[in-house]
């Protein structure tokens, strides 16, 4: 199929608008509202591509790195919605390969995957796939290679998060590209073992008022996403999605499988549960072999 976009098409929309990098798919900056249909800019969207350019510039080098290393690379974007993120990373990186290089966007409401297949189809983008599925059943799925070398979830609702975690250790992932939302889970079980707690320590006020428990509770949760991923042996780095969405919850994890020591962050994990009264979520945060291997203990760490 031929592309949407002409030679002439782009050196126009690049001339209106010379934020664009050469070679972008104008037709799909359209569909995205990034560009209006005269190629033109407003300040609202060029705010929105110096974020889409700001996001690029952090998975862009790992791209590089997997390539060096074998050609073909599998991505797999959890929680794709209308698949903003795979379609950019695309147009931007992926379409210039010619090595059987895929990106593949999974999503649970079937008319997004729908729209996403036929814009794919439209702007001749081959090497994209949607998938109908949970996280859950993707792991399961033969519709996904055994082994993927870079996972994304941006904005993965409470526990998508971790389920997108799971599916990455299942499929031995080299790189994760995490930026977690709503993170509800670790809150609620803090609130109902608030009452236990309050007495044990005084560190417990930082959790005694109920928005100090939201917002400690979604702290806690990412820190212990960290040393999951730690405890795997991957190397973690933390930093700020700046304007992403204009949402406040732009914190954004990149792992990269390293094969570092596990000992220290796997006992610092076990920790924080047990000190915080969270011994209940160790299954959570305990995945694979590594659950398997090392059961929280019963009592509480001291000294």
């Amino acid at each position: 199929m031929k592309r949407a976009d002409t030679g002439k098409n782009t050196e126009a929309a690049h001339a209106l608008a010379p934020e664009i990098r050469p070679g972008q798919s104008i037709a799909l900056l359209q569909e995205l509202h990034i560009l209006t249909r005269d190629g033109k800019l407003n300040q609202d969207s060029r705010r929105k591509l110096k974020q889409v350019y700001h996001l690029y510039q952090f998975i862009e080098p790992l791209l590089k790195d997997i390539l060096q290393e074998h050609p073909g690379i599998s991505l797999v974007d959890h929680g794709a919605g209308k698949s903003y993120l795979g379609f950019i990373l695309y147009d931007l990186f992926f379409k210039n390969l010619d090595d059987g290089s895929r990106i593949y966007g999974i999503e649970t409401r079937e008319e997004l995957v729908q729209k996403s297949a036929g814009l794919a189809a439209r702007l001749g983008f081959p090497g994209m796939s949607f998938l109908n599925l949970s996280v859950a059943e993707s792991t399961e799925s033969d519709l996904l290679p055994a082994q993927v070398d870079i996972v994304t979830a941006l904005h993965a609702c409470n526990t998508a998060t971790d389920d997108a975690i799971d599916f990455a250790l299942r499929k031995r992932a080299r790189f994760m590209v995490l930026v977690p939302c709503c993170q509800a889970e670790v809150a609620t079980v803090l609130k109902q073992n608030k009452g236990k707690a309050l007495g044990k320590s005084a560190l417990t006020e930082i959790w005694r008022h109920p928005l100090h428990t939201r917002e400690f509770g979604s702290q806690v949760t990412n820190v212990l996403r960290c040393l999951q991923l730690e405890a795997h042996g991957y190397q973690v780095n933390v930093t700020e999605l700046v304007g992403w969405e204009h949402s406040m919850k732009n914190e954004l994890i990149i792992a990269s499988y390293k094969n570092l020591p596990r000992k220290r962050p796997s006992e610092r994990l076990r920790e924080v549960l047990v000190t915080l009264g969270l011994e209940e979520m160790g299954q959570r945060f305990y995945t694979g072999k590594l659950a398997e291997a090392e059961a929280l203990p019963s009592t509480p760490i001291t000294g």
